[in-house]
């Protein structure tokens, strides 16, 4: 089939790989958002779509809004049959959806209807899944909610971070993907409505959403830490100032101390919450480097009675 593949981020490159890899289809061009700024000097950067699009030769299109006419009518003159997506980020009008003769069919992070939104991974690890996965389904305008061609189901690990499980779908993803482009071809694969039971949405994790509550309990606290690592990051308050929490241990003997209380020790730092203790592993104070927590709580000389959380 010729196909226009329509995704963003770096996640969404091993899919595109993979289609482009195989011998029954053609990437004809790809569909991305537009060059966004990046780094210190704010330059303007294609996305990682764009950049792995333009060193295979494929045409790419970039724009703003893809419901804008010029949009509209290259992709009416390449004429796909499918188009694959992953993680594009803009929401397809009518008029796009109608273009293709096999419909868009996106790769999505979770087992549907579950976690049906933007961020379905996190949700996931905060809601403690301990089975997640992916499905493709063909677009229709609802949110993630068409029928489903093909999932795959992937175990969520206890030290999972965001990052991690979602590297993990997004290359068996790309498998996936490619052998549902195969199934629709062949004419093998029929998409099957979802269910109506057990619906979940999952909307974007926001910075407020990721301030640590050191009165939860710990393993809350601990999936709070994994769901939002690498982004946003969870953080906490320090003497008036934001601190990420980029990685904790639970430590159920240490029942001692009250909800943000902190306890240094020579090569270790432990914080209270509404149930056991954990450990900080790796902090990072703002505007420094990520760093160790026993050597950021040397660093700033933890006076006792003070906790994280307090204004």
């Amino acid at each position: 089939m010729r196909l226009v593949f329509a995704g963003t981020p770096e996640v969404a490159v091993p899919a595109l790989d993979a289609l482009i890899a195989s011998e029954r289809h053609e990437v004809v061009a790809v569909v991305t958002r537009p060059d966004a700024p990046a780094g210190r000097g704010r330059r303007l950067v294609a996305s990682p779509v764009a950049q792995r699009a333009e060193e295979a030769g494929i045409e790419v299109l970039k724009p703003v809004r893809p419901r804008e006419p010029d949009f509209l009518a290259r992709l009416t003159e390449i004429a796909p049959d499918c188009c694959p997506v992953v993680a594009y980020g803009a929401l397809l009008p009518k008029a796009a959806l109608e273009v293709p003769a096999r419909g868009w069919v996106n790769l999505h992070f979770s087992l549907l209807p579950a976690w049906r939104g933007a961020a379905p991974v996190q949700h996931s690890i905060l809601a403690g899944d301990e089975v997640t996965g992916a499905s493709t389904f063909l677009i229709e305008e609802g949110l993630d909610s068409g029928p489903v061609y093909g999932v795959l189901t992937e175990h969520v690990r206890p030290t999972d971070t965001s990052g991690d499980l979602l590297t993990r779908l997004a290359f068996a993803g790309a498998g996936l993907l490619s052998a549902t482009m195969d199934g629709i071809e062949d004419g093998t694969l029929e998409a099957v409505p979802q269910p109506a039971d057990g619906i979940s949405l999952a909307p974007k994790i926001s910075v407020e959403d990721a301030r640590l509550d050191w009165s939860a309990p710990a393993l809350r606290v601990d999936r709070v830490v994994r769901g939002c690592a690498p982004a946003p990051g969870a953080w906490t308050v320090f003497r008036g100032e934001r601190l990420k929490v980029m990685a904790v241990a639970l430590d159920t003997a240490r029942t001692d101390l009250a909800p943000g209380a902190v306890a240094a020790g020579k090569n270790s730092v432990h914080v209270g919450t509404g149930s056991h203790a954990v450990e900080l592993l790796w902090v990072q104070p703002q505007g420094k480097k990520p760093m160790k927590a026993a050597d950021w709580a040397r660093g700033v000389r933890i006076a006792e009675g003070e906790r994280l959380g307090a204004a």
